[in-house]
């Protein structure tokens, strides 16, 4: 192990060969996030020009909207390409992206994050189900996600006569990770951060290919402190160590040892439902499809609303709740914080949760809708010809055996009310989300079929389910005009057999909550 301070890891990487691959650990809100090394990855290079070039990967979206995470590597030619799972929390990549200034890459992040544990084994890339009609699918866009983006890195193949796609591997120069502490002998322990992440899949490729792995720690520790059970990277895949006393958790603050499980437990307020209605109803109509002691998983959005009414309710020790940072049970937090839990059940690897999502042990899931189609097909990662990133959904949605979307009915200047009779729309969204042909397919409605999955999809004003006939009107709101709020603000025609209204009491709900 050699101990780094900021200006000579500055010197290392300004020494790097243009074109060298970068992966980075971390996640939203500052998960992870070894900020202090990252930054000298862009102090380098706006001093020197160098790196040049690179090749960044990152499984999972790191940064503020502003300067931090993926952020400091948005120079143009300081990044050559990139291949992210997540995009959105970097606004400065994205307008590269979209420029056309760098080539543009989307995968999903549990696939990135298990191409990097087979790249560390030396096998010949990922095999795997999860992208299949997709925007990952070599038949649709292969992730590729601009003009420039011309290289396949994705193929499709047949194995025992049932379609795959092989995720090609790519070499790894340097891997920067994070933790809480390092000893002596180069260990790693993330003891007291709210996850583990991908910290040893990535540290592991770099190693195998050759290149170095930079870990950033708060504290240095003496021999004997960590117990070898709270190491997650060994020393002889650390080549640096940067030491950050003043590293913060996440971007909330300083540490708080319940959300690393170490307790003393900590309750954190639940948000107030707040006066979104739309939100409100699509919570309570989402809790209905809670399968009592279900594996469930939640997204990011309006489906997350769905958690914050279990919990409200009491109800959380009825189901096993995940999310994809790896985290089992506690107290999921939302907004910027989304990925972590209060006083948490277990923390286990992105890999080894992202396996568990692959393999189909999730029962359900509750996930955002962006736009949807007539096919079923539903996109959250392509908006206005430029990409958010799927996350963790693509693996997620696939290997759930029900997937309930939540959403908005449309979007941009929706205004809705309650009376006696249910829900009044005073003015309709300008922005259909009910389209002829989504934008990306993020969600596959022909694969949920032939795998035999339950699919639901909630809105405030309609619910509709996925039949092998199609996509069918099942629902609709006390109050709505079935022809002029639903059907005729829908660029598909839906399955009309015999929809019942959804039920007064939820929208009673909404009423006393924002009264």
């Amino acid at each position: 192990m050699n101990l780094v301070g900021p200006s000579d890891l500055q010197t290392l990487l300004a020494g790097l060969p243009d074109g060298a691959t970068v992966a980075i650990s971390g996640a939203g809100g500052g998960l992870l996030e070894p900020e202090e090394a990252l930054q000298a990855f862009e102090r380098a290079f706006l001093a020197t020009g160098r790196p040049r070039g690179i090749t960044l990967v990152h499984a999972l979206g790191m940064g503020d909207r502003k300067t931090t995470g993926t952020n400091r590597f948005a120079h143009e030619g300081m990044v050559r390409r990139v291949i992210g799972g997540h995009w959105i929390w970097s606004p400065a990549m994205l307008k590269l992206a979209q420029e056309n200034r760098i080539e543009a890459y989307c995968l999903p992040s549990g696939v990135l994050t298990h191409l990097f544990r087979e790249i560390g084994a030396g096998r010949p890339g990922l095999f795997t189900h999860v992208g299949l009609g997709t925007f990952c699918d070599p038949r649709l866009q292969g992730g590729r996600c601009n003009a420039r983006a011309t290289e396949p890195i994705v193929d499709l193949m047949q194995i025992d006569g049932q379609d795959v796609l092989r995720y090609r591997p790519f070499p790894v120069d340097v891997a920067v990770i994070r933790g809480t502490y390092a000893d002596a002998h180069g260990n790693i322990s993330a003891v007291e951060e709210p996850a583990d992440l991908d910290s040893y899949p990535i540290a592991l490729a770099a190693k195998h290919c050759g290149g170095i792995v930079v870990a950033q720690v708060r504290e240095i520790v003496r021999d004997g402190r960590l117990r070898p059970r709270e190491i997650s990277v060994p020393g002889n895949l650390v080549d640096h160590v940067l030491v950050a006393p003043h590293q913060r958790q996440t971007y909330h603050g300083p540490y708080d040892l319940a959300l690393a499980g170490l307790g003393p437990d900590a309750a954190f307020a639940l948000p107030e439902p707040g006066e979104d209605l739309v939100r409100r109803i699509v919570a309570l109509r989402g809790a209905e499809e809670m399968i009592e002691g279900a594996t469930v998983n939640f997204g990011f959005g309006m489906s997350a609303g769905v958690a914050e009414e279990i919990v409200r309710r009491g109800q959380g020790g009825r189901y096993w709740f995940t999310i994809e940072q790896g985290i089992h049970g506690g107290q999921l937090l939302t907004g910027d914080l989304f990925g972590i839990a209060a006083n948490p059940l277990a923390i286990l690897s992105s890999a080894a949760q992202f396996d568990l999502y692959s393999g189909g042990l999730l029962d359900q899931t509750f996930l955002g809708l962006a736009e949807m189609d007539g096919q079923g097909n539903v996109n959250v990662s392509h908006f206005g010809g430029q990409i958010s990133g799927p996350g963790g959904f693509i693996d997620i949605s696939q290997g759930a055996r029900k997937v309930v979307f939540c959403g908005s009915f449309d979007a941009k200047g929706a205004r809705l009310s309650l009376n006696g009779e249910g829900l009044r729309i005073e003015r309709h969204g300008e922005v259909r989300k009910l389209v002829r042909q989504v934008a990306g397919v993020t969600f596959s409605g022909p694969e949920a079929l032939r795998r035999g999955q339950e699919v639901i999809y909630i809105t405030e004003r309609a619910v509709f389910r996925l039949t092998p006939d199609g996509v069918e009107l099942t629902e609709v709101a006390p109050g709505i005009d079935i022809r002029a709020d639903i059907l005729d603000r829908m660029a598909f025609e839906p399955i009309l057999r015999e929809p019942r209204r959804m039920e007064q009491r939820h929208f009673a709900s909404a009423e006393a909550v924002l009264a």
